[in-house]
């Protein structure tokens, strides 16, 4: 453990009255011995709004933000929802209200904002890792009755961006960034963006833990008067297709089709059952921002090395059932 590590343990254990939530203890020590074993950069536990623990093992830090990868995608839910609010759109919608090219189509024109964003619009997902630019996502062809099958790829969340693009007149992140992060006094250290100079919405968003946290901690309370709440509330609901997964959310619960064999996307049913479904955004290298709700609970993972946590290479394999059992259960 680095000089950095074992400043932030001590002050975990001097906080260890705030640990507990329900007569539930978190052991930290063993879920950051766990991450570190796992190319971790950051792990910070957060407790009804107040941090209870960090740590930063070489070469993470504080004010250092590290790619979110498809952990990017949860923002679209959430921007969905202010949209709402916004009067911009309505969920249930379909998108060729926007995308005025899909009328024609007998099966595109039937697809919501909804099926979009929770992967079950029946679009072929396109290559994970790869988006498309967004005039490519709206040509993506339609191969599944709308909300009747799960794939998981880019496509559908570039196409929400052009839909919010049309929408707003301007730059997504722009309306992401003035309508959430701004009022949350949080910001992307850095956000990929296409060859179309428009930002990716499956991927590229880079964050410190801290203000990911924050964002899970406000995502956790409900999302306040910055968005309409049961459009939000939208996110954590079971999609037909796929019941481990909401509008843009992970949902960590019995039935859950993952990502990918190699995702370390993992569902204990028992923990299920214990702590009610954990929410979670998640992105490729082991990027984790889980949000427990029936334990007051938001916790912010990242790790490095993207590429090498994808194939298992470079040490141990992460799994979320063995993370929070670890946190949770010791």
């Amino acid at each position: 453990m680095n000089r950095r590590s074992l400043l932030a343990a001590t002050a975990a254990l001097a906080l260890a009255p705030s640990a507990f939530a329900e007569g539930v203890a978190l052991h930290v020590n063993d879920a950051a011995a766990y991450s570190r074993a796992r190319r971790g950069v950051s792990l910070l536990v957060m407790r009804r709004g107040r941090i209870v623990f960090e740590d930063y093992p070489t070469p993470g830090a504080p004010d250092r933000g590290w790619e979110l990868a498809s952990g990017t995608k949860s923002f679209t839910g959430v921007m969905a929802a202010a949209a709402v609010r916004d009067r911009l759109l309505e969920l249930n919608e379909p998108a060729a209200e926007t995308l005025r090219e899909w009328r024609s189509d007998p099966m595109k024109r039937r697809i919501t904002i909804h099926q979009l964003l929770s992967l079950e619009s029946g679009l072929e997902a396109g290559a994970i890792g790869r988006p498309p630019t967004y005039a490519a996502a709206v040509e993506t062809p339609a191969r599944y009755e709308p909300g009747t099958t799960f794939a998981y790829g880019p496509a559908p969340f570039q196409i929400f961006g052009e839909i919010m693009r049309r929408k707003t007149g301007g730059d997504p992140l722009n309306y992401l960034t003035r309508r959430i992060f701004e009022p949350l006094r949080i910001a992307p250290t850095d956000w990929r963006r296409g060859p179309d100079g428009m930002p990716f919405m499956p991927q590229g968003a880079q964050f410190t833990a801290r203000d990911w946290a924050r964002f899970g901690e406000w995502v956790r309370n409900g999302g306040g008067d910055l968005v309409d709440r049961p459009a939000l509330a939208q996110c954590f609901v079971p999609s037909r297709a796929n019941p481990g997964y909401g509008m843009s959310w992970w949902l960590l619960r019995p039935g859950l089709i993952p990502p990918g064999r190699m995702a370390g996307v993992e569902v204990d049913a028992a923990m299920s059952e214990r702590y009610g479904t954990i929410r979670m955004a998640a992105g490729a290298g082991d990027q984790r921002l889980y949000i427990v709700p029936d334990l007051d609970l938001v916790v912010a993972r990242q790790a490095d090395r993207i590429l090498a946590g994808m194939f298992a290479r470079g040490g141990a394999r992460w799994s979320d059932a063995e993370f929070l059992r670890a946190l949770l259960s010791g």
